[in-house]
């Protein structure tokens, strides 16, 4: 059973973040409509990778339909409102003041149908000083900090995937499910804002508090970590590992079962895990001393036996095939089919198609427009 079953919920959107949510709520059950530009929308257009299709609108849009319409047009618009009057939720991923501009104002739409839940997904608070700046990703993910604490300490760097896009939309997600839930006691729909930057804000919490609290700002260290010790890469005879000890119990058991050195934990400059963050590079280079005289497999045989984490530091030909990727089938124009990674919440979603540009939109006029009976 798909728990939102029955549910419609039209997306005026693009590229990434509403695309994020409502590829969520189609997962789930609902009916999506992605409400697209004559044209198609802007990650249509990004690459052509899978075979024809983007990348990005291919690992963001599978379940929906897409219709095709100019909504400042006359009839197109008309087919946009009778399905706003029909829908659960409403999402609109567009430019600030947009909206309000279309005639698409959250607040008469909630006074006209009381039970539409309207999410708006914008860069920044609409009452701050920044409300009508551009928010990509890589602005968002630099203008929150996240890249001052991503990267070497030569070098800030952003993260290699759209976060702050993919984040925004899982919040969208979770709001539209807490708005449904709310509804359900209520019966009253509501207009919701989810803003990019105080998403990354909050994912920031911790450095940010060590800053307010500490006066400290977190160092760039690549792989490593500000405040935990050890942890990080490490080269051994044939490649690299991670390895991690977050608890004191592993730190004794990594001294013990995989240094062999037992005593290790005793040294003035290891006793606590602030010690060794302030010692890390004596630290490192003691791990580093015998992860290079071990294989991978004979450390990890290691680690294993002792119950420590560790990790591959896969590429993507390593993810492509790693046997914990769980993938899914999709359809796409051209009669053309892939693969791509599964649903992280839904085990039972084997197969979905992404639509073709407007694939829907004459259905839709039909089903939507003057002469249908809502």
């Amino acid at each position: 059973m798909q728990p939102l079953n029955g549910l419609l919920v039209i997306s005026l959107e693009q590229a990434v973040a509403g695309p994020m949510a409502s590829q969520r709520l189609a997962d789930a059950g609902a009916r999506v409509i992605k409400i697209e530009r004559v044209g198609g929308e802007t990650a249509r257009h990004y690459d052509a990778v899978v075979k024809g299709t983007s990348a990005y609108f291919a690992s963001l849009n599978r379940g929906k339909e897409s219709a095709e319409l100019n909504i400042k047009e006359p009839s197109d618009r008309d087919v946009l409102e009778r399905m706003i009057a029909t829908a659960d939720v409403f999402i609109r991923n567009i430019a600030p003041g947009a909206a309000a501009r279309l005639g698409l104002d959250a607040k008469d739409l909630a006074e006209k149908y009381p039970r539409l839940i309207v999410v708006d997904i914008f860069g920044y608070d609409q009452n701050s000083s920044y409300a009508k700046r551009l928010a990509y990703d890589m602005l968002i993910q630099a203008e929150s900090g996240l890249c001052d604490v991503t990267g070497t300490p030569e070098e800030p760097v952003k993260v290699g995937v759209s976060v702050a896009d993919l984040s925004t939309g899982i919040a969208a997600y979770s709001a539209v499910l807490e708005a449904l839930l709310e509804r359900g006691i209520s019966g009253r729909g509501k207009a919701i804002e989810i803003r990019m930057f105080d998403v990354m804000a909050e994912l920031m919490s911790v450095p940010l508090l060590h800053y307010d609290y500490a006066g400290k700002t977190p160092k760039r260290v690549g792989l490593a970590h500000t405040v935990i010790a050890p942890y990080g890469k490490f080269s051994c005879k044939d490649g690299d590992i991670i390895l991690v000890c977050q608890q004191h119990s592993e730190w004794l058991r990594f001294c013990e079962g995989v240094l062999q050195m037992p005593d290790l934990p005793q040294d003035k400059r290891f006793i606590s895990n602030a010690d060794r963050v302030a010692n890390l590079e004596s630290l490192f280079e003691i791990i580093g001393k015998v992860c290079a005289t071990l294989t991978r497999a004979e450390i990890t045989k290691r680690l294993d036996a002792w119950k420590l984490p560790w990790a591959n530091v896969s590429t993507l030909p390593d993810l492509s095939t790693h046997p914990a990727l769980r993938r899914i089938d999709i359809s796409l124009e051209g009669d053309q089919t892939a693969t791509l990674p599964a649903s992280p919440v839904r085990d039972d979603i084997k197969s979905r198609r992404v639509p073709g540009t407007g694939e829907h939109t004459e259905v839709l006029r039909k089903e939507f427009g003057p002469s249908a009976s809502l």
